[in-house]
């Protein structure tokens, strides 16, 4: 397992593992998120970023306006202040 990991049984127990790659954990941790007003944002930061992930490559500098003003933004709709600002911050070119 990568260090910080630990093994239940031979079952990964990552965050990745439990809360991205397992169906029914990602559900019920999307729930949580969107289900508590202090972590509704983050639910709906990951939701718009699995979106942009679909998206056409002619939307994507669209898309990623919208993220940065809704998200990342101070004083945006839905601000996630936890992000550090190299997170944030657009890409260089």
């Amino acid at each position: 397992a990568p260090p910080g990991h630990t093994q239940d049984g031979g079952q990964e127990t990552s965050f990745r593992w439990q809360c991205v790659e397992q169906p029914i954990g990602k559900l019920l941790f999307r729930r949580f998120l969107e289900g508590s007003p202090q972590f509704a944002a983050a639910g709906a930061l990951w939701a718009e970023i699995e979106a942009f992930e679909q998206c056409e490559d002619t939307e994507r500098e669209a898309a990623a306006k919208r993220l940065r003003s809704r998200f990342f933004t101070p004083g945006g709709s839905e601000h996630c202040g936890f992000l550090s600002a190299a997170a944030t911050a657009a890409p260089a070119g």
